[in-house]
């Protein structure tokens, strides 16, 4: 959902933690996640909205070489790296002055009106979420998503005691991600402490703090988590896996009746899985198609009308090839074939399914499953 009226918006993603209370060596954001560093899923997260221009990455100045090669890897666009600081407010800081101060970079972005702070360790926010706090900022100036408290919060005294709890129907847990107009939170940077650059963590209370500006608080949705403890890793992936199962994409191609199976078939599948729909031939190297399969998407159903679709099957073979995706768990290729006609026989013989039949053997062993599924119309004639 891109957010009401004209509005740039960019996004600045601290990712420069030492992952400490992960424990091992690799920091939790570069930790692998079905064969995939956990940055990126979060990057794909930000990506995958069109209207995002810039995506801002930050990062520890030892991890800079690495990040672009997970960039360059993962077929990632629009992405920016930028070294960080030694601590989460200095590295975002020094994520927004690619924006606004020349000597910090060679190449200055555009300066954005709304620029989104994301966790690279919280790797699920849907766009829905980003959109609602956007326009909330756009609005308000800044806002940010929240979660009702899962445990009370109490205060131990200087002996260890209990000093007080506090009443968790009043309180909630600030999460990510949170928006600002970029003068707002850029001032708020620009004015605040060494104290607030080294020891805080809540970039709403700056805008607060510095800029009189309170900001809009969103409710979130269950998946805002972030990845802090090696639990958490198996929990991500846990997600992951089910989500595998949980997508299709459906293609077809620019013809009135395959475009209208291609709106059919997500209508009555919408309410028991996440389908994208799109029109396109394969060999055209569509950005979207792109854009779904560097998603690992796994499921896909391809709508034609011809005798043997091999060559558009092929095509997508390839391109999942090419997209560096691991092929972790199979992947699901649908090829329907539409045959409109007036009469009862089918158009496909045995030779076209002996063809489809060697072509999945072959794609087996690369972990792509072929299947293909021959759906007959009889056209009634107006007499």
């Amino acid at each position: 959902m891109e957010p009401r009226g004209p509005v740039s918006v960019s996004a600045v993603l601290p990712a420069g933690g030492s992952g400490e209370r992960l424990g091992g060596a690799t920091p939790k954001q570069f930790c692998a996640v079905q064969g995939r560093p956990l940055v990126s899923y979060a990057v794909r997260a930000m990506e995958r909205i069109s209207w995002i221009s810039d995506i801002i990455v930050v990062v520890s100045p030892e991890n800079i070489e690495t990040m672009k090669t997970i960039i360059e890897k993962y077929g990632h666009r629009r992405v920016t790296v930028v070294e960080g600081g030694i601590t989460r407010h200095r590295s975002i800081f020094n994520g927004l002055k690619v924006f606004a101060e020349k000597e910090f970079s060679s190449h200055l972005l555009q300066k954005p009106e709304v620029v989104i702070i994301h966790d690279a360790v919280r790797p699920f926010v849907e766009e829905d979420i980003v959109s609602k706090v956007v326009m909330a900022a756009k609005e308000h100036g800044a806002a940010g998503a929240i979660r009702p408290l899962v445990s009370t919060v109490i205060a131990s005294a200087a002996d260890g005691c209990l000093d007080h709890s506090l009443e968790r129907a009043r309180y909630r847990a600030s999460e990510m991600p949170q928006a600002f107009l970029f003068d707002i939170i850029y001032e708020a940077y620009q004015q605040c402490t060494d104290y607030d650059l080294d020891y805080g963590t809540e970039c709403l209370h700056l805008a607060l703090k510095y800029c009189k500006t309170n900001a809009k608080l969103v409710e979130g949705t269950t998946d805002l988590w972030k990845v802090t403890y090696k639990r958490d890793l198996y929990a991500a992936e846990s997600i992951i896996k089910d989500n595998l199962s949980q997508r299709v994409c459906v293609i077809t191609k620019g013809k009135e009746s395959l475009a209208q199976v291609g709106f059919l078939l997500p209508e009555s599948l919408k309410n028991q899985i996440k389908v994208e729909a799109i029109s396109v031939s394969p060999s055209k190297n569509d950005s979207h198609l792109q854009n779904i399969i560097s998603g690992q998407c796994y499921n896909f159903v391809c709508v034609n009308d011809k005798r043997c679709a091999i060559q558009e099957i092929q095509e997508l073979v390839d391109m999942l090839e090419k997209s560096n995706t691991p092929l972790l768990y199979p992947v699901v290729l649908i090829s329907v074939h539409l045959d409109i006609s007036e009469n009862n026989s089918f158009s496909i013989g045995m030779e076209d399914i002996t063809t489809i039949k060697k072509f999945a053997r072959e794609t087996k062993k690369k972990n792509i499953l072929v299947y293909g599924l021959l759906i007959q119309y009889k056209v009634q004639s107006m007499i």
